[in-house]
């Protein structure tokens, strides 16, 4: 998540959210910031969480999904992403994770896929299944969850970022945050809203 140290300002239109037509479709119109944005993100979201290549590692690890050198995360929005199922255990956490680790890796990168070529075969207006819906919300919330740690995000209230963003050299960073959760609670109400 290294492009976020410039601290160039960025403009969007909170007007530019996921809605849910008439007819029952999920839509999001995108500019070409907003899209090459997402692009960006996504594409960093991938490099983040891609596990080992299947041809480094052991064949029967790989058949059976086991990460044999599985550890918790150094890198803190790594951490985040992929955090310890068992917190006050360390033996229980890592033998947990050595079996769960690869496919939760597999499915956030799949997820993040599905939004990354939908944005590169679509133009401006993207429109969802409910399944592809799904993947973009936990894509876009895996992106903002290493986001918010790179961050030091620990508030969800929007008038408080923006107080922060006033003051912040990583202004433009916080503002993509605030907008990511706007793209995230307009896809969760398209999702509940019925057809």
């Amino acid at each position: 998540m290294s492009d976020f140290d410039s601290d160039a300002p960025l403009e969007y239109d909170p007007a530019h959210g996921f809605i849910r037509t008439a007819t029952g479709r999920i839509v999001l119109r995108v500019d070409e910031l907003e899209r090459g944005l997402l692009s960006s993100l996504f594409t960093q979201i991938i490099d983040l969480l891609d596990p080992v290549p299947a041809d480094q590692l052991d064949p029967l690890a790989q058949m059976v999904g086991i990460a044999e050198s599985a550890q918790r995360p150094d890198d803190a929005a790594l951490a985040r992403l992929l955090p310890d199922a068992y917190p006050d255990d360390d033996a229980a956490s890592v033998d947990f994770r050595r079996y769960t680790e690869r496919d939760l890796r597999d499915g956030k990168v799949a997820r993040a896929r599905i939004a990354l070529d939908m944005l590169a075969a679509t133009g401006p207006k993207i429109t969802l299944t409910e399944d592809q819906a799904e993947a973009w919300m936990l894509a876009i919330n895996d992106v903002r969850l290493a986001l918010g740690t790179r961050l030091g995000i620990e508030e969800e209230n929007h008038e408080a970022l923006v107080r922060r963003a006033e003051t912040d050299p990583s202004a433009s960073a916080i503002h993509v945050y605030d907008w990511l959760t706007y793209l995230a609670e307009t896809l969760v109400r398209c999702l509940q809203s019925e057809d």
